[in-house]
């Protein structure tokens, strides 16, 4: 199923917005002080072409603290949000508005959703499987016996 919502994605237009998530790694890059969030950029762009059957969760969910999920990665978001972010996210709603009038773009439109808020805060955030393993929520202890 993830596959055939992804070939879709791509033939519905998910490509246009990968592409404009990749033009703003390089555009980040060439500044090279914006190197930190053309990583994360690029990242996203892989997302954004396949993003059925993965996720964002914060870093530090899974174990990864480190200065983007601190009060510096809220100052990279903030800069993030007034270079590249307030225009990725409206491309995203736009996508969202013109799919969510037919019966078959709602999905696609939700998908959209969710990428326009990543697109607006995404320092602090990284992919994963939907099915990732250090997602699962904690067993119970083996010593309780009900």
């Amino acid at each position: 199923m993830r596959l055939l919502l992804n070939i879709l994605w791509i033939l519905l237009g998910g490509v246009w917005m990968a592409l404009a998530w990749v033009l703003a790694g390089v555009l980040m890059a060439i500044t090279l002080i914006g190197l930190p969030w053309a990583r994360s950029a690029f990242a996203i762009a892989r997302y954004t072409f396949l993003p059925f059957g993965f996720r964002t969760v914060r870093r530090d969910r899974i174990g990864r603290a480190d200065l983007g999920t601190g009060a510096l990665g809220v100052v990279g978001n903030v800069i993030w949000l007034l270079l590249a972010g307030w225009w990725l996210a409206l491309g995203h709603l736009i996508a969202a508005a013109l799919l969510a009038v037919t019966l078959i773009g709602i999905p696609f439109a939700w998908a959209h959703l969710k990428l326009a808020g990543l697109a607006l805060w995404p320092i602090g955030r990284e992919v994963v499987a939907i099915d990732d393993p250090r997602l699962a929520p904690p067993i119970a202890s083996a010593g309780r016996h009900w």
